[in-house]
């Protein structure tokens, strides 16, 4: 029975030696593995929708410019005949027949719907296409412009009967019947007999010397050679992968007026309508829809953005996507052949691992079973396993050497045991008071460093804080003297209050980064530096007023810089606030930036000078260091070193030089963003 049950207790050793080995070789292929390739699948997911979304995001910005460059050639070209000397003369011939004619061939050659000409008075001089009877309407601001002496060009919404009295057939082209379209807001019209227009005006003078004013249009509904060549500027042969289409549209509100989404094979998608919830967000909101939408019959990344006329108003949208369906499935495909490939290594690996291991159990069964009977007493136990080439079997015959020296020491040790436990008990109490000791100067010690770890903290807090605030501060003393009954003219300043309330809520995160900043690496983006010193002056504008600081700037920087936006903000405020107060009388801030190349990498450089007190060669070798500050009641001397550290952590440069009594220049260099 006693057999038995040893059996069963080396049994469940081996068994335990087993399950462990066989867990040390399996975890990584079966948990850790597969945790990161889920992270890894996740993360490349969201990478892969973020390029689909910043790829639409570019062919919006080419739809926007091919349209802008529409608007400019029409008023340019307007423009350009009322100029013209054949114009001029036409106009001295005093011949409405000569004229009506000269404005038909330009409007032909120009590629205009219509064209004509009209006084303050709204009295129609000539029009093109003949009989047209055009309603001069001086309420739009295209027009109404023009004849203050500005030539205008914007798109406006004409209403049915203003198309017909220019032409019965832009009437008829405008006109669109409803489309019935799922998701699209609910509406009791049967159809749309609005047209949108190019609108542009341009002044001219008439024979007698009245202003007057030389109008022309292109009409955009089923203009289908405007939205065919958006769609081919867009979406070059083999800009798509196989199977995926381009496609673009012009909406006038949520009416498709011209467009080349296809509702059936041979029929475009005219009068149907956009979704209610995009609707809603470029219509109704004013912001671009940047997302996947469900277009007509499938679904599409897809970038809507909305088109003001001249009074203002949110008409109509402009759009452009295409097919979503092969980049889901190349995305699904691509994520199948990852999963695959992790299977086909597991299937082959798992065994190779169970192998290897069985050569390992052999000999750490035997060690088990050798220590067992040394355990319980028997000290002449041993392993016998001869000497092998493999780790595990030396540590078996070096155990039995140890057991040997182990069996002849035993007596000694019993020996010696009794004299050591006489002076065992004498240590005992000397390190046992030892210990109080210890234990007390312990926790003086940890007391000191949590101090020390809090009043570095503190101070950092105390010093970062006093920029937003000295910025709150000044901003509520602007509101305070401007504010009174209008609440509007304080509108910029509660913007700014809120900004800098933000900022502070981001303290806590730049002490980590000065602390520890390879851990918290922030998130950066590309900037353009000019843009990021135009947007510190509101915050430091009224230290500059206070102090009388002319402040100059250059801006000569073509390149790009790679940095969180904030911390660049920060260092570059920190910097002009300390160039405020080293200047005591009024004085002159100089902000410039431009390129640079340094060690053979290509840079931007930012100067801060300012032409103040200066500083001393001593005060500049330790200008850097933390907690330094020349400010005895007001800095905490942190300020420079958490700006250093920020800048260094982007790989760039921070250096300074100064001269006493006429200025000090900090230079900060960054590498252009790749």
């Amino acid at each position: 029975m006693i057999e038995l049950l040893k059996n069963n207790i080396f049994s469940g050793e081996r068994r335990s030696v087993r399950f462990r080995l066989l867990a040390i070789a399996l975890l990584p292929t079966l948990v850790i593995l597969p945790l990161l390739l889920g992270v890894m699948m996740a993360r490349w997911n969201t990478k892969f929708d973020s390029l689909l979304i910043s790829k639409v995001n570019g062919d919006l910005t080419i739809a926007h410019q091919y349209v802008s460059h529409i608007l400019d050639n029409t008023g340019e070209h307007i423009r350009s005949l009322g100029q013209s000397v054949s114009f001029r003369n036409v106009m001295d011939t005093k011949d409405p027949g000569k004229l009506a004619i000269l404005l038909e061939e330009n409007r032909k050659k120009l590629g205009l719907d219509f064209l004509y000409i009209t006084d303050r008075d709204g009295t129609i001089g000539a029009a093109s296409p003949f009989g047209a009877q055009p309603d001069a309407n001086m309420n739009w601001p295209v027009i109404a412009t023009a004849l203050d002496g500005t030539a205008t060009t914007a798109i406006d919404i004409f209403e049915d009967n203003d198309l017909a009295a220019i032409s019965p057939d832009l009437a008829e082209r405008a006109r669109l019947d409803l489309v019935l379209t799922p998701n699209a807001v609910p509406t009791s019209r049967k159809s749309e007999t609005r047209g949108m227009v190019v609108h542009s005006a341009s002044p001219v003078r008439l024979s007698d010397g009245r202003q007057a004013v030389l109008i022309g249009g292109i009409l955009l509904n089923q203009n289908l050679v405007f939205i065919d060549t958006i769609n081919d500027l867009v979406y070059r042969k083999a800009s798509l992968p196989e199977g995926s289409q381009g496609t673009a549209t012009l909406f006038l509100d949520d009416v498709r007026i011209s467009t080349n989404v296809r509702l059936f094979e041979d029929r475009r998608a005219l009068g149907t309508r956009v979704s209610a919830v995009v609707r809603d967000t470029v219509l109704g909101q004013g912001r671009v829809w940047l997302d996947r939408a469900f277009v007509v019959n499938d679904w599409y990344i897809s970038a809507y953005e909305p088109i003001i006329d001249s009074f203002g108003t949110r008409v109509g949208m402009l759009y452009v996507g295409f097919l979503e369906a092969p980049f889901r499935q190349t995305k699904n495909e691509t994520l199948l052949m990852i999963i695959a490939a992790f299977l086909a290594v597991t299937i082959f690996t798992v065994p190779l691992f169970l192998r290897w291991a069985r050569g390992i159990f052999k000999p750490l069964e035997r060690m088990t079973q050798t220590i067992a009977k040394v355990e319980s007493g028997d000290l002449g136990a041993r392993t016998g396993l001869t000497l092998a080439r493999d780790e595990i079997t030396r540590v078996a015959v070096h155990l039995d050497d140890l057991l040997e020296q182990v069996q002849e020491r035993d007596r000694a040790l019993r020996t010696w045991n009794e004299q050591l436990n006489t002076r065992v008990d004498e240590r005992t109490r000397e390190l046992q008071q030892a210990n109080r000791q210890l234990e007390t100067t312990t926790k003086q010690l940890i007391m000191s460093e949590k101090l020390a770890a809090i009043g570095e903290i503190t101070a950092g807090v105390a010093h970062e804080i006093n920029n937003p605030i000295a910025v709150l501060q000044g901003n509520l003393e602007v509101m305070h003297s401007l504010l009174g009954d209008r609440a509007d003219i304080a509108s910029t300043e509660f913007r700014l209050i809120d900004e800098q309330v933000t900022r502070i809520a981001l303290i806590v995160t730049k002490l980590l980064q000065f602390a520890r900043p390879e851990e918290y690496a922030g998130y950066v983006e590309r900037h353009v530096p000019a843009n990021v010193i135009r947007d510190c002056m509101p915050l430091v504008q009224h230290l500059l007023t206070r102090g009388e600081i002319d402040v100059v700037f250059d801006h000569r920087a073509t390149r790009l810089v790679l940095m969180n936006r904030t911390e660049l903000q920060q260092v570059l405020v920190n910097l002009i606030v300390n160039a405020v107060h080293a200047m005591p009388e009024p004085g002159k801030l100089t902000l410039r930036d431009y390129d640079e190349d340094r060690k053979g990498h290509r840079g931007v450089i930012i100067e801060v000078r300012d032409t103040g007190t200066g500083m001393t060669p001593e005060t500049l070798e330790r200008i850097f260091d933390p907690f330094f500050t020349t400010k005895r009641r007001e800095g905490t001397g942190l300020g420079l070193s958490i700006s250093r550290t920020l800048i260094d952590r982007q790989g760039g440069d921070f250096s300074v030089t100064s001269t006493p009594d006429q200025g000090t220049t900090f230079t900060i260099w960054l590498p252009e963003a790749s």
